[in-house]
């Protein structure tokens, strides 16, 4: 569709957060597209999406700041994965830098920084998240976008680095995305809010206004840092992190 009809449109960023937390809903019994319901026994969500992290991304939705959405058990996969190109409308692929939180957020703990919210993150991992919609053109602005979970396919995830990740600058942290082992695009942690810690530090303090919190065992994926672009059945699409480790989709 175009866009959403207007009677149907969130008149602000609550209410799409709204509509979001009811889509979710739906997913996780089983209705609105997601598994059946004897599939969806045990699903949950696990972490948060971020979206919108970079300026031309908000740029393009009107936005002068980032959106999440949820990441749910039923759309995270590990890696290497084996999709089929035919379960998305797109597959756009964005090379993005993981978090587990090792320790939940305090309540009132914030406005945090890199520096403060790095005391509770506990694993950094590689990731590719598959960006879907059914919007024609995604940059329809940012309350549907919020609304459709933040027009989320699902997550890629790579196992954590096995290396202290606090010896590592992020920001600095180059990122290489192949496909069929040919230079697609590359990028690094810079792209997201300067940082991916400043992601998770945004996050810590945006969630609460909408009554949630970060908590201990949650992932987030922190946002596009490279270039994008869409996925086609017969590709092998592999992000290399570097010391970080990789991820890898082979579309069929």
């Amino acid at each position: 569709m175009e866009d959403l009809p207007p009677d149907l449109r969130p008149a602000d960023l609550a209410e799409a957060y709204r509509v979001q937390e009811v889509l979710v809903g739906r997913l996780l019994e089983g209705s609105g597209g997601g598994p059946t319901s004897d599939e969806a026994i045990g699903y949950e969500a696990i972490g948060y999406k971020v979206a919108c992290t970079s300026p031309i991304a908000q740029e393009a939705l009107k936005i002068d700041r980032p959106v999440f959405g949820r990441l749910l058990s039923s759309t995270t996969f590990d890696s290497p994965a084996t999709l089929s190109s035919d379960r998305f409308v797109h597959r756009v692929i964005e090379a993005e830098f993981g978090i587990r939180m090792g320790a939940t957020v305090p309540d009132g703990s914030g406005p945090h920084t890199a520096a403060t919210i790095a005391r509770y993150v506990g694993q950094v991992l590689p990731s590719i998240e598959v960006v879907d919609h059914r919007f024609v053109d995604w940059s329809v602005g940012a309350l549907p976008v919020a609304a459709d979970n933040a027009i989320h396919g699902c997550w890629v995830r790579g196992e954590p680095a096995t290396r202290d990740w606090r010896e590592l600058n992020l920001a600095d942290h180059e990122v290489t995305v192949t496909v069929d082992g040919r230079v697609a695009t590359t990028g690094k942690g810079s792209a997201v809010l300067g940082h991916p810690l400043n992601v998770t530090a945004w996050l810590a303090d945006e969630l609460p206004r909408f009554g949630l919190r970060l908590q201990a065992g949650d992932y987030i994926t922190t946002g596009v840092c490279t270039d994008v672009f869409e996925a086609v059945a017969g590709q092998v699409v592999t992000a290399d992190f570097g010391r970080l480790g990789s991820v890898a989709i082979t579309w069929q």
